[in-house]
This record gives structure tokens, C-alpha cells and sequence, in this order.
């Protein structure tokens, strides 16, 4: 039996892991959440229902905002994990453009305080970064980028994230910690944020409202993404926590803390996606293409990671991404309440 400590449990994200460790192992969790708009603890009561009293119980609660050090209070509370899997963040574009030292402060300052608490733990085993995409900015057209190119940050929360992928590289090669990276993106599944695309355009189908697709600037090609579905982003985090002393061949100088691109197959465009969302509700797509350089500054138009490097070591999603969408379009329908909250 191992013991987890997952940051920000109470996001979208995380919970889904926390679901798939304890139908999957014999693990135990402590999570560390400071509650606020990402922190929903309602989706950890939907997951636990469907499990047992003794598989609940392994799951453990803390609150703590990470911008703080970890203190001996808050260490007494989470022992000494085998394995961190980092996932909170402060993660909102366009909030990170009106407040950046926010962000400096949740995602950088929050790392660091992490890592300064895992380095002092003689048994951890893993110490998992959740980065993203957008460290690597807009992706032209035929460029997936690869675990290891270099950051091209368009936004304060990319760079913030960028930021604190770097420091976890520097404790890896300073402190010998046994650190891997993950870029994740575009995530999505059951009790996401009723703002992100996916379960926006389910709400404007089902009560025949327009849906805004960004595109490029003539307005004739719509932005695309990897969508993944949160279960396949667990299944690929514990094939990796699987792997025996994985070494990247690519790593540079005495680099060596491996990075994976954790990411759907297929690139899908939005449009494309909002049609499928309203097929699957047996409703036509009302739309406007609109350009995404004017409407949304910070953002980028395209995003593109290569999934080659967990494909070549065996690992890829086991359900297709058409499937995916139609199963979470009937849940969101018949699960109302998560399209309505914040």
C-alpha cells in the first residue's frame, strides 16, 4: 500500500485520479485543497458515492492554500507520501492577464513550497508536475511539439506554469528528486466547469443558442486542439507512475527529468467538435466563426503536442474520442446540475 498526496483534489482534474486510484489500487490519499472556485467539493461527494465506506476512508481532506509554507501542522496532517501528484494551479487566461502576480504566486511560489516540502521526504518515489500545452504557445500548422522544445509562452499563466515546470527541473538536478512532467490539455469529462467548451456548447445546443467558434482571421478555418477525457488522463498518469527507471534519450547536458505529452490521439477543430455535440443531441449547430486574434487576446488559435513518446512506450487512450463525446453529452444532459454550476 502507498500513500498519495494529491494537491487540489477538489478540481476537475484530480478528482477523476482520485477516482480511478481508489477503484484501482489499495491507496492510500491526502489531498491538500485550499477550496476556492476550483475546489468544488461536491464532486468529490458525487465520486465517493459509488464506492464503499472502507474505499472511502482513503481518501483524506486538507485545507491549506499552497502559497504558504507547508508548516509542521499541515505536515502532521499529510505524513510522508510515497508518491505527489501536483495539480493545483490557479489555471483562468484571462484572469492571469489583469492579475499576474496572482498567478506568480499560486502556481510558482505554490511549486516551490511543494517541492521544498517533497525534497525532505527520504522515501518519495515520485513527485508528478501537472504542466500544460500552452507552455509552448501557439503550434502552426504541422508542428506537434514535443515534450522538450522550448517554451513560447503567450499569456501570464503560461509563463507561470513554465516557470514552475523550470524549478522542478532545477530541484531534479540539484536535489536528485525523482521528478516527472506532464503537459496535459484540453481535458474534459463529467463535473467540468460549465464555462470551458465542451460543456458550453452542450448547453447552447440543447436550448438552441448560437455557439461562438474562434477561428483565424478570414473567419475560414476554426481553432483546434488534443481533446482528452479526464479518466484517460488517469489511466496514462498510472501507466507512467508504472514505468521502472525511465530515463528520456533526448535529455540534455544532465537533464533528466523526464517529461511526457499526456494528450488525446487526434486533433479534432472546434468546429468540427460542435457538430458532433449537436449530432449527438439530434440538433443542428446554430454558429458564428469569429476571429480569435481580436476576441481573445492571450489566447492561441492552435495548440498541438506530440502524443508519440507515450504511444512508443505503450500507452494511449483505450476509448476513442467520438465515444468519449457522445457518453458525456448524455451525462451532462441527464446530470443538469453540472452544467448550471460555477
Amino acid at each position: 500500500m502507498k500513500n498519495v498526496l494529491i494537491t487540489g483534489g477538489a478540481g476537475f482534474i484530480a478528482h477523476h485520479i482520485i477516482a480511478h486510484i481508489i477503484k484501482h489500487t489499495d491507496w492510500k490519499i491526502t489531498t491538500i485543497d485550499r477550496l476556492d472556485i476550483s475546489g468544488n467539493l461536491n464532486r468529490l461527494h458525487d465520486i465517493l458515492k459509488d464506492f464503499s465506506v472502507s474505499e472511502k476512508k482513503r481518501l483524506k481532506v486538507v485545507f491549506h492554500d499552497l502559497k504558504a509554507e507547508i508548516n509542521s501542522q499541515i505536515e502532521s496532517e499529510v505524513g510522508k507520501p510515497d508518491i505527489i501528484l501536483h495539480l493545483a494551479a490557479a489555471s483562468h487566461v484571462d484572469r492571469s492577464i489583469k492579475y499576474p502576480m496572482e498567478f506568480v504566486n499560486d502556481n510558482v511560489v505554490g511549486t516551490v513550497n511543494l517541492l521544498n516540502f517533497a525534497k525532505e521526504l527520504k522515501n518519495l518515489e515520485k513527485f508528478v508536475y501537472f504542466s500544460t500545452d500552452e507552455i509552448f504557445g501557439n503550434a502552426p500548422e504541422g508542428v506537434s511539439y514535443k515534450e522538450y522544445d522550448r517554451y513560447n509562452s503567450t499569456n501570464p499563466y503560461s509563463a507561470s506554469k513554465a516557470a514552475a515546470e523550470e524549478f522542478c527541473v532545477a530541484y531534479e538536478n540539484t536535489y536528485k528528486m525523482p521528478i516527472y512532467i506532464t503537459h496535459t490539455m484540453n481535458v474534459f469529462g463529467e463535473r467540468q466547469h460549465p464555462e470551458k467548451f465542451i460543456p458550453m456548447v452542450i448547453q447552447k445546443v440543447r436550448d438552441n443558442k448560437k455557439v461562438i467558434v474562434h477561428a483565424n482571421e478570414d473567419k475560414t478555418k476554426a481553432g483546434s486542439r488534443h481533446y482528452i477525457h479526464a479518466q484517460d488522463v488517469a489511466d496514462g498518469l498510472m501507466f507512467i507512475l508504472g514505468l521502472k527507471n525511465y530515463t528520456h534519450k533526448g535529455d540534455f547536458g544532465n537533464a533528466r527529468c523526464p517529461k511526457f505529452n499526456l494528450v488525446g490521439p487526434e486533433e479534432i477543430d472546434n468546429l468540427t467538435l460542435a457538430q458532433m455535440i449537436a449530432k449527438t443531441q439530434n440538433k443542428d449547430l446554430i454558429y458564428e466563426l469569429v476571429d480569435n486574434h481580436s476576441s481573445r487576446p492571450g489566447h492561441d488559435l492552435r495548440y498541438s503536442l506530440s502524443p508519440k513518446l507515450l504511444q512508443d512506450l505503450g500507452w494511449k487512450p483505450k476509448i476513442k474520442l467520438s465515444q468519449r463525446i457522445e457518453e458525456f453529452v448524455k451525462w451532462s444532459l441527464k446530470n443538469n446540475r453540472w452544467l448550471l454550476e460555477n
